[in-house]
């Protein structure tokens, strides 16, 4: 039986410039590149085909942005084939970092190749509509081989896999960081057992958050004021380990597709004070990621 594939919507061709003036050297620790799909074409489980995504357009989004660094997620769609990250990380290898998908047919040299060309995690999608659960063991063995080269774990989840996986996710002895607040739903209150699991992780010295996907948690819609508690309450317990992100350009958004300025300008909402927004922009991701300070 054939698998129905999803087009995605397009990103807010008109991104707003941001009131927020984020400091020198902020990074967004969370977006993508898609394709092009005539140079990379999309892997063939993936379930989903976004327009393309380029390195040059993701450049210009981030200059309109005021956003010096990224980091750059491996998505889905091109599962274990890294070529397009990878190619853009090598545009501006100063101010680009990785994470990757990867598998057990890769071999030693395939990690040391995407650590040189500037990886420092992989990834593992979690979440139903982008393939489920992943082989487990398969995932252990990764991490086990990943670990010396000082990479940490990120994860993607649903509210749900919080719980499902909980002794799961608590008994890696590595960085692991979360994706999109753990896609905990704002109808669901902070006070949802998911995100309480979150709260309570995440005062493990080894844990790391990042405060994206406000579009995606959100009830209300635009400008997406009722993901702020969710952050703040992350902020609080760990000042030292958030990172922040756009998730540009938003694959599967079915609901509110965001403009970027809005997201920059949730900013100084989450983070209230210089200090707080310099470690989440800058420092932090400076610290995981090897940037310079």
């Amino acid at each position: 039986m054939s698998t129905e594939i999803k087009t995605c919507m397009p990103p807010d061709p008109n991104t707003r410039t941001p009131e927020f003036k984020a400091p020198p050297k902020s990074c967004d620790s969370h977006c993508h590149v898609f394709g092009p799909h005539d140079v990379f074409p999309y892997h063939p489980s993936s379930t989903y085909h976004p327009p393309d995504g380029p390195k040059e357009k993701l450049k210009a989004l981030h200059t309109q942005l005021g956003i010096d660094r990224a980091v750059i997620v491996q998505a889905s769609c091109h599962g274990p084939d890294n070529s397009a990250m990878m190619d853009a990380i090598a545009s501006d290898p100063d101010n680009y970092r990785g994470v990757c998908i990867a598998n057990d047919s890769f071999t030693d040299k395939d990690f040391e190749d995407l650590h040189a060309g500037g990886v420092r995690g992989v990834r593992f999608n979690f979440v139903t509509h982008l393939g489920g659960t992943p082989n487990l063991a398969m995932m252990e063995r990764v991490l086990d081989r990943v670990k010396p080269l000082g990479w940490h774990l990120v994860i993607h989840v649903n509210a749900e896999d919080i719980i499902t996986f909980e002794d799961f996710f608590l008994k890696f002895d590595m960085d692991i960081v979360v994706d999109h607040m753990g896609r905990v739903p704002t109808s669901e209150g902070v006070h949802q057992k998911a995100f309480q699991i979150l709260l309570e992780a995440m005062h493990r010295d080894n844990w790391w958050a990042k405060v994206c996907g406000s579009e995606r948690i959100s009830k209300a819609g635009p400008p997406f004021y009722d993901a702020v508690p969710y952050a703040q309450a992350l902020i609080e317990v760990a000042p030292d380990r958030i990172l922040w992100g756009t998730d540009w350009p938003h694959p599967n958004i079915s609901k509110f597709m965001p403009n970027d300025g809005d997201l920059v300008d949730l900013v100084p909402l989450i983070a209230r004070d210089e200090a707080t927004q310099r470690k989440i922009l800058v420092e932090n991701p400076a610290r995981l990621y090897g940037f310079d300070l």
